[in-house]
């Protein structure tokens, strides 16, 4: 009873300031940028960059030019060797591996105490929130917490820097209070090998009750399958009857909605997305019958947005907040309480509403194929591969594209796809495929017409485990690391054929 009186106040409480910024969100904003260039302003970058006497978005676009990871690595260095208040005048002494992409290439983005607090764990107490303001019955707290998190340890360098997957430094700063409702213990969920690490998270979890779940789809998946073979169940709510929110985040959902379909009861069950990386939480499902995500704008973070038609260009017009549209697609800029300046996280968004502001994830800024104008982004992979399944009863569970380089005036795009459950006419489901991807992108349908410019796409259908391998293989195991959907180049796919043709069906 105490707990919940507790809960009621904070979420009530929450519940306040949320609807403040969705009722004056450029204020809030203004403010933000405010804040952040004053703390700024005494650290080495913002004395290099004059934060001090910056006054307006437009003085601030004019004394700091757009970042990415390569321009503030020199930095980052610097302060894992030991030196303090380079790019925020608080210490800073954790460093997330950033698992956006499957490159050998880590990028480790400063993590400060601000952004911890103020960022990610204000985003997952937003995330509960939200839940208990939309469902007042909820009994979470009646049982655990499954977090499905990284699977790097925290590793103290030896001039007391700390570097993990962003899942791994948030367990090991949270709270006691928080701590006991979570499992499973820190010894296993910190554990660096995965396989090792699957096997004792699902002896350890199947004996609790677990009424919440957080993490990436994909990994989810993996976990949930093994505790009912271990188990002998078919449905996961016989090992955890009282089961009733996944939080998912990182990749779309909707590829694996059929595989959660298969394993759960949905109808007990309430799904809700967040926007979430190693730079920041930056948007939350706030209704659960809309797939948009609201903006959250007191989190520390100030926004611009690139026009992805922009983007690249030596230099790119940025918006404002209040400047944005609904339908186009954006680039975000930040500018946070973590010490990154106008930078680049790399992924693109649609906005779904500006009353209050919404978005959804439409791709990655190096996600996409536009080798013959086609202009593929991945949301349009998404949905076109959703819409096949559905034509043809079967069940997708990951895949990747690229383009094919022909001699002769046509190319074409190359699919390996990863089902549980396979089409019966794989020439028809292609077709299908096709189809979807024309009606989703005209430029798409364009070069595909006639078959002139595009060939119809060359799909290989392959196991489940043929992208594990893949990633095994990269070192890129558990956790956030994920499939890159799209690509420009051939690299990856030339990278998993080998792998396909020893598994393919």
């Amino acid at each position: 009873m105490a707990l919940n009186t507790v809960l009621s106040w904070f979420i009530k409480k929450r519940i306040h300031q949320i609807d403040l910024f969705r009722k004056y969100p450029h204020e809030v904003q203004q403010e933000w940028m405010e804040e952040l260039l004053s703390k700024g302003a005494q650290s080495q970058y913002g004395k290099q960059h004059n934060f001090n006497k910056v006054k307006t978005l437009k003085e601030f676009q004019s004394s700091c030019p757009i970042q990415h990871y390569e321009d503030i690595q020199p930095y980052v260095e610097r302060c894992m060797e030991g030196e303090q208040q380079l790019l925020w005048p608080t210490e800073i002494k954790w460093f997330a591996k950033s698992s956006g992409t499957t490159s050998a290439r880590s990028k480790y983005i400063p993590v400060s105490k601000e952004a911890l607090e103020d960022c990610h764990y204000k985003g997952g107490k937003d995330l509960l929130s939200i839940y208990y303001n939309a469902k007042p019955n909820a009994e979470l707290y009646s049982g655990k917490s499954l977090m499905v998190g990284g699977t790097s340890e925290v590793i103290k360098t030896s001039k007391d820097a700390y570097l993990g997957d962003l899942s791994a430094i948030i367990i090991k700063n949270l709270p006691f209070w928080v701590d006991i409702k979570r499992t499973p213990s820190r010894e296993i969920a910190l554990m660096s090998e995965w396989e090792e690490k699957i096997e004792a998270m699902a002896k350890a979890t199947s004996k609790d009750d677990v009424t919440n779940i957080s993490g990436v789809p994909s990994w989810t998946l993996i976990l949930m399958q093994r505790i009912l073979q271990m188990t002998g169940k078919s449905n996961i709510h016989e090992v955890w009857p009282n089961l009733e929110l996944y939080m998912h985040g990182g990749v779309n959902f909707k590829p694996y909605a059929a595989e959660f379909n298969k394993i759960m009861d949905t109808s007990k069950m309430s799904f809700i997305e967040s926007y979430n990386a190693s730079e920041g939480i930056f948007g939350i499902q706030d209704k659960l019958d809309d797939e948009g995500l609201l903006l959250m704008l007191d989190y520390g973070i100030f926004y611009e947005f690139i026009p992805v038609s922009e983007y690249g260009s030596e230099n790119p017009i940025c918006l404002a907040l209040k400047d944005v549209e609904i339908g186009e697609t954006y680039v975000p800029v930040i500018s946070t309480n973590g010490g990154l300046w106008r930078y680049v996280p790399g992924d693109t968004v649609k906005f779904t509403s500006l009353k209050p502001y919404k978005i959804v994830v439409s791709g990655r800024t190096k996600s996409f194929i536009n080798a013959f104008g086609e202009e593929l982004i991945v949301d349009n992979s998404d949905k076109a591969l959703q819409q096949a399944c559905e034509q043809h009863n079967c069940i997708a569970t990951e895949y990747t594209a690229a383009p094919i380089y022909l001699s002769d005036v046509r190319g074409g795009h190359e699919w390996i796809i990863e089902f549980s459950k396979v089409p019966e006419d794989k020439d028809a489901f292609i077709r299908s495929l096709d189809t979807a991807l024309g009606e989703l992108n005209s430029d798409y349908a364009a070069k595909r017409k006639g078959d002139m410019a595009l060939a119809i796409p060359l799909v290989h259908f392959c196991t489940p485990n043929t992208f594990l391998e893949w990633l095994k293989s990269k070192g890129k195991t558990g956790g956030q690391h994920k499939v890159p959907r799209l690509s420009n180049d051939r690299k990856i796919i030339d990278e998993i054929l080998p792998i396909l043709y020893s598994n393919a069906f």
